[in-house]
């Protein structure tokens, strides 16, 4: 076909996909449909009893996104198309049509999640035709969801991006999560009876997170305590420097680094009881061990071990006895078949076959930018590495990306969709896109590679199982 004959195709499928909408929009009720002058807003339910969200401009450029929103605790559960207003607005503007459900459920929904985004998919399909091109993208827990979409449903997406994802999946987010808060039991609080794991209800859930927090409170008093504070914030790579509105320590001000993890690992206490009791009930089970870790090879590898080292020198105390007592400490098994619904719904085979692009804030505490080299790892292992492209903005905070930083990787993707291969993805160019998005907007893309995750499990390595 000639390009004016393709030309010809793209304007006649435009205005068909304008008459649908606009026939659309006039079978809707008028409470479901909020339409601005140049924005058609669609809002509706789905069989599971999710609500999907759709803004659709007038001059809709053929692109639709699917966006998955992140971890919601509930219980509100409102449908998301869109990151923020600022980014959602940008995109509107260009041309994008944006698509999102709630998910069936609230917490670790998955399960519902992949099915709910696919079937608003199909909705959006129904109403308005096949779109040109579709991506999947999300953000937090999201870009779990949208990495699982691509790894079960590639035929209906043509590329995905992954925005400070949870893209090293489920088990190993667990197993991870539950290394910090068994140093912090084991250190500080070693005669209490607080429960890591098979935690009954969300009530004990809230009462351990609150006895553990006590004895983080009272440990950051003393040297002695906030080196062991460090210790644990180290097996799971909190940075030094992880809140925006935090003063970005010097490279040795261990001090500063260490002030700044203590408030992270306070935070962390709550995905590492109340999130984990939700995650727990639709597994039917405890998913996570560290029955055979070895703690001091964990914490060879993490990004902040120096930082332990030199505040354990100043508190005079003995990191070598205090690893001995987290490898001597009783450990924690998992149940066999909770780890088996955590892997089958929400760990990855690392079999890309259409291009993901993933980005990431290096100053990430809750998901540590180490995620990252998980992913990596599961790709190369399945021979997709030439699918994946990974970015890193040199900020703190968790999903704390501009949204021209947003539009300047939604555009890298979409060259390599239309290219056939992978183009501008170094910092000069992306801060480059940036900054013709929004020249007044932070661009802050950097060459960054990422230490090892620590506790990787992936689909690829049999071998990561107990």
């Amino acid at each position: 076909m000639t390009t004016g004959a393709r030309t010809r195709v793209r304007t006649a499928r435009r205005t068909a996909c304008a008459a649908a909408l606009l026939l659309a929009i006039t079978a809707l009720p008028t409470s479901t449909v909020a339409a601005a002058a140049d924005t058609s807003h669609i809002e509706g339910q789905l069989a599971s009893g999710a609500t999907y969200m759709m803004d659709v401009p007038a001059s809709w450029n053929g692109t639709v996104l699917l966006f998955s929103h992140g971890y919601n605790a509930g219980p509100a559960n409102p449908a998301q198309d869109a990151p923020d207003s600022a980014t959602k607005a940008l995109l509107l503007e260009k041309g994008y049509a944006l698509i999102g459900s709630s998910y069936a459920t609230t917490g670790w929904a998955v399960a519902d999640a992949v099915p709910d985004q696919v079937a608003t998919l199909a909705v959006f399909t129904d109403r308005f035709g096949a779109a040109d091109r579709t991506i999947a993208w999300g953000r937090s827990y999201g870009g779990l969801v949208t990495t699982a979409i691509a790894e079960r449903h590639p035929d209906r997406i043509d590329g995905s991006l992954s925005m400070c994802g949870l893209v090293h999946g489920g088990v190993a987010n667990w197993n991870n999560t539950l290394d910090p808060v068994f140093a912090l039991k084991t250190l500080l609080a070693p005669d209490s009876d607080i429960p890591l794991t098979d935690l009954a209800d969300q009530a004990t859930a809230t009462s351990a997170a609150g006895a553990l927090t006590s004895a983080v409170d009272s440990a950051q008093s003393t040297p002695q305590g906030r080196a062991r504070i460090a210790l644990a914030a180290a097996l799971h790579n909190i940075p030094g420097w992880n809140q925006p509105t935090q003063t970005r320590p010097a490279a040795t001000d261990w001090d500063a680094q260490q002030a700044n993890q203590y408030s992270a690992v306070k935070g962390l206490l709550q995905a590492g009881f109340n999130r984990r009791q939700e995650a727990e009930v639709r597994a039917g089970g405890n998913m996570s061990w560290n029955t055979g870790v070895d703690y001091a090879k964990l914490l060879g590898r993490s990004s902040v071990r120096k930082e332990v080292t030199e505040l354990y020198k100043k508190a005079g105390l003995s990191l070598k006895a205090d690893i001995a007592t987290l490898n001597r400490a009783p450990r924690v098994s998992a149940d066999p078949d909770a780890v088996e619904w955590m892997s089958r719904t929400s760990s990855f085979t690392g079999e890309l076959t259409k291009p993901q692009l993933s980005i990431h804030t290096i100053g990430d505490a809750l998901v540590p930018v180490q995620t990252e080299s998980a992913l990596r790892r599961a790709v190369t292992a399945a021979g997709s590495a030439s699918l994946l492209r990974q970015a890193y903005v040199d900020n703190a905070g968790h999903c704390t990306f501009s949204p021209a930083e947003q539009l300047a990787a939604l555009h890298t993707l979409e060259d390599r969709l239309t290219t056939g291969r992978w183009q501008g993805t170094d910092p000069g160019s992306l801060n480059s896109r940036a900054a013709a998005v929004d020249s007044t907007a932070p661009a802050r893309y950097v060459a960054y590679r990422p230490t090892p995750y620590l506790r990787p499990y992936d689909l690829a390595h049999p071998a990561d199982g107990q």
